[in-house]
């Protein structure tokens, strides 16, 4: 152990900095007993379930009400609670928390400036009782979705006055504990006993809410931006972890092109749920931006009445991609290709690859070789983009086109392009009709899709 350090330290001390609650950071695991007395000066975390019912009085001792809720801003006020919720003589009534302060024998009291006003019901706050507590929320950290079991907040200091704010929400056997025995045990007695069951908590920073309530959402502005910044097959399991109204109200909330990566992450069955419960409009604005492939196989499942209804909304260019995809037999090589690919002329330099590259609006992420076509848009050679990036701009593309390139007929069965892919180990695989002309390419993903559908 480092001289002047320490091992250990009281529990009710160490949990505020073993959640996060502490800008300190340990040094080699152990604890200054500096650290620890800056520690044993910041204020305890409240748990919800244990404040829920105290008594608020005023300065001269007199009750005014007991705590009903605590309601939490949104927005840049998200965290910082904006009030505390009683129950009153006259009704349900709130008082901002800095209007309010811990007395020492564990009552609240009301400043003598305090004034209490009536809730109108159209405030936009999260109230942590109402709208959390026993509610499931995504864990944005843990790319999971939780069920909250009580909330903890703590008096925080701000220049001269102190807020109250919520810090983290407690999801594992310690805060269910709490609120079963909540009542039944003296509230000593109570978080003794619970502060021996180890924490499971997350951050309030980490916490993305789900409200099912269009307009509600709205006010409060749930807009899942961290959700967003996920991966999308991280964010396609949270939605299959979640009851049909929850799923529609994240996918919502998305962008149309995360919540179409989304979609072409998630199982075929829960593909078809999800656009079946969106407008039509907010389904197409969604499938414009998936791979057409995927889109295709998508609104292949479809009713047909329904996939027309989502077609007319599209643009008619993306449409007409569909479209002639929707043709194809889903088995086939062409019933797996996309049509986004790069393509020039056969004639074409490397300067012209890289500008057409450049242009490219489809996803980067995918293109792994540029075709060469000719005049007939008949296939004519393929270029590694390893190879493109690394020749100089003067280049001729067909000087560096692959001696010998495997193309597939757009009718094979899709059997047999899992074997191509096999045998040659492709990354993609040029598609071709009965004249040669290229009408698309299928990617390894498609093949994988397609491989992990029929296991």
């Amino acid at each position: 152990m480092p001289p002047g350090y320490v091992a250990s330290f009281t529990e009710q001390n160490a949990w505020p900095f073993l959640r996060g609650a502490s800008p300190l950071a340990p040094q080699d695991g152990w604890y200054t007993q500096a650290e620890i007395r800056i520690m044993a000066d910041e204020a305890p975390l409240r748990s919800l379930t244990a404040i829920l019912g105290t008594p608020i009085t005023s300065v001269t001792g007199r009750v005014r009400g007991r705590l009903r809720d605590v309601a939490v801003g949104t927005g840049d006020e998200a965290g910082r609670v904006a009030g505390l919720v009683l129950k009153t003589r006259k009704g349900v009534e709130i008082v901002s928390s800095k209007q309010v302060r811990w007395t020492s024998g564990g009552a609240l009291e009301l400043r003598p400036d305090a004034t209490l006003s009536t809730i109108q019901g159209d405030e936009n706050f999260i109230l942590l009782r109402q709208d959390l507590l026993d509610r499931q929320i995504i864990d944005v950290h843990g790319r999971k979705v939780v069920r909250v079991n009580d909330v903890n907040l703590r008096w925080q200091s701000n220049g001269s006055d102190d807020e109250l704010c919520v810090m983290e929400v407690e999801v594992g056997l310690r805060g269910a504990a709490r609120r079963l025995l909540s009542g039944t045990l003296p509230r000593r007695t109570l978080e003794n006993l619970v502060s021996r069951l180890p924490p499971r908590v997350i951050p309030w920073n980490f916490v993305d809410m789900i409200e099912v309530d269009p307009t509600r959402r709205v006010k409060l502005n749930i807009e899942h931006e961290r959700l967003a910044q996920l991966h999308p097959s991280d964010i396609a399991d949270i939605l299959e972890d979640l009851a049909p109204a929850e799923r529609e109200a994240v996918l919502r909330t998305l962008d149309e092109e995360v919540a179409a990566e989304t979609l072409e992450e998630v199982e075929p069955k829960l593909q078809k749920s999800l656009v079946q419960a969106l407008d039509s409009e907010t389904a197409a604005g969604i499938v414009e931006e998936m791979d057409p492939s995927a889109a295709a196989d998508l609104l292949a499942e479809l009713p047909e009445e329904r996939t027309e209804a989502i077609l007319e909304e599209m643009d008619p260019e993306e449409r007409q991609e569909v479209k002639e995809l929707l043709e194809f037999r889903e088995d086939s090589a062409a019933g797996r290709m996309t049509t986004e690919y790069i393509a020039v002329p056969v004639s074409a330099m490397v300067s012209d690859g890289i500008r057409a590259l450049r242009g490219f609006e489809g996803d980067p992420e995918t293109v792994t070789e540029i075709y060469l076509i000719d005049s007939g848009e008949v296939l004519k050679g393929v270029v590694p983009l390893a190879r493109l990036v690394l020749a100089r701009p003067e280049t001729r593309l067909e000087v560096l086109s692959e001696p010998r390139f495997i193309s597939v007929q757009f009718d094979r069965h899709e059997n047999d392009v899992a074997e191509l892919f096999d045998k040659y180990n492709l990354r993609a695989l040029p598609v071709v009709d009965k004249a040669g002309k290229l009408v698309g390419v299928v990617e390894a993903d498609h093949v994988i899709a397609f491989l992990r559908a029929r296991a």
